[in-house]
């Protein structure tokens, strides 16, 4: 649950990434970080955000300046936001029709605003974590 997150990490109480991983108790979150960190040779950042859709404590990844996704720590999975622009677009459209149902819904439902489509993608289960992989692979070649 999000309050439990914000409760245990204030904006003053910065979480390491052990204390994220406990949280989330997942092996996907592992999985998507070491995807992230091996193929595009990257670190995350942690990030406090007061956006009232999504407060408290996040972890981003940019590469080359450019966001590939923010990640969001909930209790026994996380939120990958992916943004899908006009630039990636098409190939979003191409793309989406390999992925899960959950995911061709949500891209579906999700409407276009502030340049783009803002993916918040539930990662619950191996499936939907490849189609996350797919879709920020969509934001920038490995």
């Amino acid at each position: 649950m999000l309050t439990e997150w914000v409760d245990l990490f204030a904006s003053d109480r910065q979480p390491s990434e052990t204390d994220i991983a406990g949280f989330i108790e997942t092996p996907l979150w592992e999985e998507l970080n070491s995807f992230l960190r091996d193929n595009y040779k990257i670190s995350p950042t942690i990030a406090y955000s007061k956006c009232s859709g999504q407060p408290g404590w996040n972890v981003k990844y940019q590469k080359a300046g450019r966001s590939l996704c923010t990640l969001y720590p909930m209790s026994g999975y996380f939120i990958a936001l992916v943004v899908i622009g006009n630039k990636e677009y098409d190939e979003a459209m191409l793309t989406i029709r390999s992925c899960t149902h959950y995911t061709q819904e949500l891209f579906r439902n999700t409407p276009y605003s502030a340049g783009g489509k803002w993916l918040m993608i539930n990662v619950t289960d191996k499936d939907i974590l490849e189609d996350a992989k797919r879709l920020i692979q969509v934001r920038r070649k490995i």
